[in-house]
């Protein structure tokens, strides 16, 4: 039986650019959702779990963040902070329910709250490189082990970027170890996991219990 194509383990690093947009209060900040291209709604929403691993804030993406820290709009922090970037098929969805969102809070409002003491939103996009990390992994506990040690970086890049802006909706380590190995229920197991609760270093830790029960199971019965 011919050996898995090995899973090669990639880290990666973010190359930010300034749009020359910005926004002082929150009418602004619809206005520029709008019209700011859908690599900028990506890198306030999902990308942000590259830069901070572990989201354990109550605003989980920049646009809640701001709001609720800059402005001082703590009610439109929180209906911004519980839109699941995740749970849309696109960027173009997701950048509908934020400008929703923003236009129903403001829409009975006069003035719109603005920044007074704070900054204004700058919003950025970014271009993602991938690194090679010298890690590869042809059985599931050579993939077990690798996924402990690898930089976050690279679950970002398989479990997310590999999602959003690459064309694999299950993520690479789904796809991985439903075709080369073969095991179905645990890929379908491993691409429910939901970033968004908890970031990246969530992910590898569910991961590794799902890795760990399989193992278990696979080492018990090889002892009978």
């Amino acid at each position: 039986m011919a050996q898995p194509a090995p899973f090669v383990f990639f880290g990666c690093i973010e190359l930010r650019e300034l749009l020359g947009l910005r926004a002082r209060d929150e009418r602004e900040l619809l206005e520029q959702l709008e019209r700011a291209p859908l690599g900028s709604v990506y890198y306030h929403t999902h990308s942000v779990f590259l830069r901070h691993h572990q989201v354990t804030g109550a605003y989980p993406n920049d646009f809640a963040n701001w709001v609720a820290f800059q402005v001082r709009d703590q009610v439109l922090g929180e209906r911004l902070a519980v839109v699941d970037p995740f749970a849309f098929g696109s960027l173009e969805a997701l950048r509908e329910e934020l400008v929703s969102v923003i236009d129903d809070h403001i829409a009975t409002l006069h003035p719109v709250p603005r920044v007074v003491f704070g900054d204004p939103f700058f919003f950025v996009q970014s271009h993602v490189i991938e690194v090679p990390t010298g890690m590869e992994a042809q059985s599931l506990g050579e993939f077990r082990q690798c996924l402990a040690e690898v930089d976050a970086s690279s679950i970002y890049f398989h479990a997310l970027e590999s999602r959003i802006r690459r064309g694999h909706p299950h993520g690479d380590f789904a796809e991985w170890i439903d075709r080369a190995l073969g095991l179905s229920p645990l890929a379908e197991e491993i691409a429910r996991i939901n970033p968004y609760l908890g970031g990246l270093e969530e992910i590898r830790l569910r991961m590794l219990r799902l890795l760990d029960a399989v193992l278990g199971r696979e080492a018990a019965a090889g002892g009978e």
